[in-house]
């Protein structure tokens, strides 16, 4: 009789254990709908400022310039930290040239920055949505447009003239920063690639969903100049 008492009573905490597991997982589903449904929350869970953030890239490219890297977030215990979930301070919108690894130069980790690449950092579609989910969605607290010395995609808008497959999309985007620079002293190839980050980090602006942020408090755009001879980055938008 007790034997049968003792099995009832496994048998109702195990059923209780699995109802309990069962709530647990859908608390947890839908926690993380809510969290695309409502993207304030993951931003709410960034504790970093626009201003601190800015100030950590610009930090992080001071100690790459010095030659004092710390190579933060980069080993294994990392990856297995972020596995799960990101929190990127920042995003980043560069050009896809080679020299220009944007973790590397701002002396970051995995999980640290969202970064979009494409030739002369133009604004797509797609780069222009991606953005949008990094910082609505993933909470980062900067985005910079950086532009870089001796852009060959902005040389190229510069020379005109046919080009092949879909290289004139990238061209057609930078002529309006180069038609806006032209007549400036200095360098023409320089001034066109600062005009295109102010260009670019323009129509990120325009998104409506990038500049309720920006209204928010929650968000800061900024343009970044990169020297490929020094390493260094400077501001071509005033913070």
């Amino acid at each position: 009789m007790n034997q049968n008492n003792d099995k009832l009573n496994l048998s109702r905490r195990n059923s209780l254990k699995f109802v309990a597991g069962a709530i647990g997982t859908g608390i947890l589903a839908a926690r993380a709908g809510a969290e695309l449904a409502a993207p304030e929350s993951a931003i709410a869970q960034n504790d970093s400022t626009p201003d601190a953030a800015l100030q950590k890239l610009m930090d992080g490219n001071k100690r790459f310039v010095d030659r004092k890297r710390q190579n933060p977030h980069q080993d294994f215990a990392r990856i297995t930290e972020v596995a799960q979930t990101q929190k990127p301070f920042a995003c980043i919108l560069g050009c896809a040239d080679s020299r220009f690894p944007s973790e590397i130069i701002f002396d970051q980790g995995i999980g640290d920055l969202f970064v979009c690449r494409v030739a002369g950092n133009v604004v797509t579609p797609e780069e222009k949505g991606s953005l949008e989910f990094g910082t609505l969605v993933l909470g980062a607290k900067v985005l910079m447009v950086v532009g870089h010395e001796r852009c060959g995609a902005v040389t190229a808008t510069i020379k005109g003239g046919e080009l092949p497959g879909q290289i004139g999309s990238l061209t057609n985007a930078i002529k309006p920063a180069v038609e806006s620079s032209k007549n400036q002293p200095g360098d023409n190839v320089e001034n066109a690639v600062k005009a295109n980050v102010i260009l670019q980090a323009q129509r990120l602006k325009e998104s409506p969903v990038i500049s309720q942020l920006i209204q928010e408090g929650k968000l800061k755009v900024v343009g970044g100049y990169y020297d490929l001879d020094t390493g260094a980055v400077s501001m071509v938008t005033v913070p």
